[in-house]
């Protein structure tokens, strides 16, 4: 069986020859036949192993993306919720003329006051988070009647606030669901309404901004694993793909990925690096790359050394990962030595 030998920097170059972004490589690339093996050569082992294939990426850890929060309420802010604060329903974001303005749920902006007579999906709205926080009497419908009033009232005692029943338009702000405070947006004695903090979500998050090219692994669920910046890591999964953009100066579209977190107990900010297994092939035999002999005939070989004895052997090649490459074929096993050029 006649032969050409490999270099050992032709064959890595097939698996380093990835994306500058990701360190991910695949296997099925030809080797140049025309290269040639140093004189001085080692040797080493079948293995049976897992070959991973990894795309490798920075990211940011943290709330994502910050968005304002308006007050309506006229008057002077007397109170902001500090950064870093999270703030759930029911509870207060700020104070305006030493009135609470308080965070409920939902996706309808408070847009009029509420009061008996009124009927609307902005009550049923409301009187859903008056139940949620433990108020009854009253059914949650889409009409304001008399036994929610009497709620109300209830509640606008427990907020230190004149018990009148109607529920003032700037006295509630609307979340999707809590939200943890990023920044305030004006200072005490500031007017109102006004933007006055900025606002992301409570959950922890990882934010990646990736080419599209080399973004089709990121699908949602798609699981990663994240070294945090105490060099800990944590398992964690796709949680949505953007959609693709161009901003002035970047080499082409890009896409911004959010990835969640197992463990919220992580650092609040930081790099991280997140890695995603592209290819996976599990308990197959494996040599080093520069051990593959590009054979006169097509495919390849490896030279299996007995002793003092050596003979070429074809062989079937599939993923290349990590300097090393699947290999399968007739009389090739585990443990068996072959020779690789030094």
């Amino acid at each position: 069986m006649r032969r050409r030998s490999i270099a050992v920097a032709v064959a890595v170059a097939l698996v380093a020859g990835a994306a500058a972004w990701a360190s991910v490589g695949f296997g099925g690339g030809a080797p140049d036949p025309a290269a040639s093996v140093p004189e001085r050569a080692e040797t080493a082992q079948i293995k049976r192993e897992t070959l991973v294939n990894w795309v490798t990426m920075d990211g940011e850890l943290g709330f994502g993306a910050a968005e304002p929060l308006a007050a309506t309420a006229a008057g002077t802010v007397t109170w902001l919720a500090a950064p870093g604060t999270r703030v759930a329903r029911g509870q207060t974001l700020l104070r305006v003329d030493d009135k609470p303005v308080v965070l409920l749920y939902g996706q309808l902006p408070m847009y009029r006051d509420l009061q008996a007579g009124l009927k609307g999906a902005d009550v049923a709205q409301f009187e859903a988070n008056l139940k949620a926080l433990g108020y009854s009497g009253f059914a949650a419908d889409p009409e304001f009647s008399a036994s929610t009033t009497v709620a109300v009232k209830r509640w606008q005692a427990e907020l230190g606030l004149p018990e009148t029943g109607v529920v003032a338009a700037g006295q509630i702000v609307y979340a999707r669901s809590a939200v943890r405070v990023a920044q305030q947006l004006v200072r005490l004695g500031a007017a109102s309404p006004a933007d006055v903090l900025s606002v992301t979500g409570t959950t922890k998050m990882v934010s990646i901004t990736a080419p599209t090219a080399g973004a089709g692994w990121a699908v949602r669920a798609a699981k990663v694993t994240i070294a945090l910046p105490d060099g800990t890591t944590v398992d964690g999964q796709v949680d949505s793909v953007g959609e693709a953009t161009t901003a002035e100066g970047q080499a082409g579209p890009q896409v911004r990925i959010l990835i969640s977190l197992a463990a919220q107990k992580a650092a609040d900010r930081g790099t991280v690096t997140v890695r995603h297994a592209v290819q996976e092939r599990a308990d197959v035999l494996t040599v080093p790359i520069a051990a593959l002999l590009a054979l006169a005939e097509g495919g390849y070989g490896l030279e299996v050394v007995d002793g003092g004895k050596s003979t070429v052997v074809a062989v079937q090649v599939g993923l290349f990962a990590g300097g090393r490459v699947e290999v399968s074929g007739s009389g090739i096993a585990e443990g068996l030595t072959v020779r690789v050029p030094a």
